[in-house]
C-alpha cells in the first residue's frame, strides 16, 4: 500500500502551458491570478492532501462511519483533518470575497479539489457537497439567506448537502412526496430521504440541508418541486445557533465503498415538522436544483479522474518494485519492463490526462460563463460548459472504474487482497457512474437536452474547434503530431456523422436515438480526450523545440499523446455502428427472453 503525491508538476502543464491559465487572466478579478499564486496553492494544498488525508484514506476505509443515539462518529482522524482544512481556508477557495471567500477562478479550485478527492474520497465528499449548497444559495438565495449561510458554509464552519432522493422514486425526482406546509416566514417539513452523502456527521458545528418538497397545492411531476433550506440548527437573528430542529439521521447505508463516509437515511418531521425556509419561489425547485447538480456532476467526473490518478500510482510504484522473471542479464527484472504492464500503465496514464486536461478545460469555461465582461461570450462559454458537464460526469467516473480495475490487474494476485489497498480504489470508485444521475442519464442529457435542444449548434461549434486543432496538429512537426492528426481527423468525421445521425432521427423516433446515448458519448469523450492530447502535444514540443523546462517531462507528454493516438482515440470510429444502428436488436428484443 501506498501514499499519494501530489501530481503538481502535471496540473501545472495543464493549467499553465494548455493555455488555460492566460485564458482566465482576462476576466475580471484574475488579472493576479498567474503562474506564481498557482504554483504556491498547488504545493501548500499537495502537503494537506499527502500529508494529512492521504493517511486517513484506508484506516477510515477499514473503520467507517458509525450511528450512536443519532449522532455520526467519523472515523479516527476525519475531524482534524477537517479543522486543518477549515484553517487552512481551503474551503473558500473559489468563492466571493463578500461572504469570506478567495475569489480565485474556479480553475484553481478544482485543482485542489482533485488533490482532496486523491487523497481521501471518502472524505472528500463532504466538502464537495458544500459546494454545491454555497452554489445554489449563491446562484437562488435571498439576501438574507446568504448573510445567514454563505460565511459560514464558504469558511467550512458548516457544511452543506443535498436531498433529493427518496425511497420510492430513485431518479425519478418529480416522484418525490416529501411535504412542505407554509407556516408564516417559514414552512414545515416532513419526509424521508435516503442516499443523504454526509448528512450527519461531527465534523462541523451545523449541517445546511437544501432538501426537495411539495407544497401543499403543487402541481404533481417535476413541475411542483421546491427547494428548502432546513438547518440541522436553527440560526438566531444574531448568527448563533439555536435550537436543534426536528430531523434526524435514522439509518447508515452498509456501501460497496466510501465506507468512511457517511450515506444517511434522513427523516424530517417526526414530531411538529422541521423548519424550513423556501429557496427561490415555490415550485421552481428544478432549476435550484440543477444548478446544485451541474456543480456536483462536474465534481464527481473529477472524483473518476482523481481516483484513477491514486490507483495509476499505486501500480506504478508496484510495478517497479515486483520482480518475476530474470531480464537479459539474467537478474530479478521488475514487471513495469514487460510490454503488456507497460501497455496498462500507458492506458492510464494517458487517459488520465487526457481526462484531467478535459475537465481543467471544462471548468475554464465556467470561469467564462461566470465572469466574461461580454454577455455573448458569457453565454457561449456557458453553451460550452453544459455540453461538456455530461461528457466529463459520466466518461471520467466511467474510466475511474475501469483504471482502478486495471491497477488491481498490474498488482496481480495480490491486487485482489485487501492489504494492498488496490481493491479500495476499486470499490470506492464504482458509485460515481450512479452518483447524480446515472451515466445512462447523463448520455441522454448530452442527446437529448444538449445536442438535440439547440439543433446540435453547440456541438457543431465543438466539432469545428476539434477541426480546427487537427489543422493545426496537421502542420506541426514532430511524431506524435504526424500519429495523432489522422486519428484525431477520423475521429472527428465519426462524430460529425454521428452527431448529423442524431439530428436527423431525433424527431422521427427518440427511442432508437437514446438506445445509442451511450456509445454516442463514449465516441464523443474519446474525441474530446484526443483534442486535449493534441493540446498537449503542441505545447510539449514547443517546449522541446525551445530547449524550455525539463526535457524527459516534455518528451513523455509526447509519447503518453502518441500512446493515445495509436490504442485509445481509434476506438471512436468503432462507435459509430453502435450509436446509428444498435438500436435495432436492443428495442426490437422480446422482453419475455430477457
Amino acid at each position: 500500500m501506498t501514499g499519494y503525491t501530489a501530481p503538481t508538476r502535471d496540473m501545472r502543464f495543464v493549467i499553465n502551458e494548455l493555455g488555460l491559465l492566460p485564458a482566465i487572466q482576462k476576466l475580471p478579478g484574475c488579472e493576479d491570478t498567474n503562474e506564481e499564486l498557482v504554483d504556491a496553492v498547488l504545493e501548500e494544498a499537495g502537503k494537506l492532501a499527502g500529508g494529512v488525508l492521504a493517511p486517513t484514506n484506508a484506516s477510515g476505509d477499514a473503520q467507517g462511519a458509525v450511528l450512536e443515539n443519532g449522532v455520526v462518529r467519523t472515523a479516527e482522524g476525519f475531524s482534524d483533518a477537517y479543522r486543518q482544512f477549515v484553517d487552512g481556508g481551503w474551503n473558500s477557495v473559489p468563492f466571493d470575497p463578500d461572504y469570506g471567500g478567495q475569489g480565485l477562478p474556479w480553475l484553481v479550485g478544482i485543482a485542489t479539489e482533485e488533490m482532496w478527492i486523491a487523497a481521501n474520497n471518502a472524505w472528500s465528499l463532504c466538502p464537495m457537497l458544500t459546494m454545491g449548497a454555497i452554489d445554489a444559495l449563491t446562484h437562488h438565495g435571498t439576501d438574507a439567506q446568504k448573510d445567514t449561510y454563505l460565511e459560514k458554509l464558504i469558511s467550512g464552519e458548516w457544511t452543506g448537502t443535498m436531498n433529493l432522493t427518496e425511497p420510492h422514486a430513485g431518479s425519478d425526482v418529480g416522484a418525490l412526496r416529501t411535504r412542505a406546509v407554509p407556516e408564516g416566514d417559514h414552512y414545515r417539513i416532513k419526509g424521508q430521504k435516503i442516499f443523504i452523502t454526509w448528512g450527519e456527521h461531527d465534523m462541523a458545528d451545523n449541517i445546511v440541508h437544501l432538501v426537495l418538497a411539495r407544497t401543499p397545492d403543487a402541481p404533481p411531476g417535476s413541475k411542483g418541486i421546491s427547494l428548502f433550506i432546513v438547518p440541522k440548527f436553527l440560526v438566531n437573528e444574531d448568527g448563533s445557533l439555536g435550537q436543534r430542529n426536528d430531523l434526524r439521521c435514522v439509518s447508515l447505508e452498509h456501501k460497496l465503498g466510501i465506507k468512511a463516509s457517511p450515506t444517511c437515511v434522513m427523516s424530517y418531521g417526526d414530531d411538529e415538522g422541521a423548519i424550513g425556509y423556501l429557496v427561490g419561489e415555490e415550485n421552481k425547485g428544478l432549476a435550484c436544483m440543477f444548478t446544485m447538480m451541474n456543480n456536483a456532476r462536474i465534481n464527481v467526473g473529477l472524483s473518476g479522474l482523481a481516483i484513477a490518478e491514486r490507483a495509476y500510482q499505486q501500480a506504478v510504484d508496484y510495478a517497479r518494485e515486483r520482480t518475476q522473471g530474470a531480464g537479459p542479464d539474467g537478474k530479478p527484472m521488475a514487471i513495469i519492463h514487460y510490454p503488456d504492464v507497460r501497455r496498462m500503465l500507458l492506458t492510464m496514464k494517458s487517459q488520465i490526462e487526457a481526462m484531467r486536461a478535459l475537465v481543467y478545460d471544462t471548468v475554464t469555461s465556467l470561469d467564462q460563463s461566470r465572469r466574461a465582461e461580454d454577455a455573448d461570450a458569457r453565454q457561449a462559454a456557458q453553451a460550452r460548459v453544459d455540453l461538456l458537464t455530461p461528457v466529463v460526469k459520466a466518461w471520467c467516473t466511467d474510466l475511474g472504474v475501469e483504471i482502478a480495475s486495471i491497477a488491481i490487474q498490474v498488482h496481480g494476485g495480490v491486487g485482489y487482497m485487501e492489504e494492498t489497498g488496490a481493491v479500495q480504489h476499486l470499490r470506492d470508485s464504482r458509485i460515481a457512474p450512479i452518483y447524480e444521475g446515472t451515466n445512462g442519464i447523463q448520455a441522454q442529457d448530452l442527446v437529448a437536452r444538449k445536442v438535440l435542444r439547440d439543433s446540435g449548434a453547440a456541438a457543431r461549434t465543438y466539432i469545428e474547434e476539434v477541426r480546427a486543432l487537427c489543422d493545426t496538429l496537421g502542420a506541426a512537426d514532430g511524431d506524435t503530431a504526424a500519429a495523432l492528426a489522422p486519428q484525431l481527423a477520423a475521429g472527428c468525421d465519426a462524430l460529425a456523422e454521428t452527431t448529423d445521425w442524431l439530428l436527423a432521427e431525433g424527431k422521427a423516433d427518440m427511442a432508437r436515438v437514446l438506445a445509442g446515448a451511450t456509445p454516442y458519448l463514449r465516441l464523443f469523450a474519446t474525441v474530446a480526450g484526443g483534442a486535449m492530447m493534441a493540446r498537449a502535444t503542441l505545447a510539449a514540443q514547443a517546449s522541446l523545440d525551445t530547449g524550455a523546462g525539463d526535457p524527459d517531462f516534455y518528451t513523455a507528454k509526447l509519447a503518453s499523446a502518441r500512446f493515445y493516438a495509436e490504442n485509445i482515440l481509434p476506438q471512436a470510429v468503432g462507435l459509430v455502428a453502435p450509436v446509428r444502428d444498435g438500436h435495432r436488436a436492443v428495442l426490437e428484443f422480446n422482453e419475455a427472453a430477457f
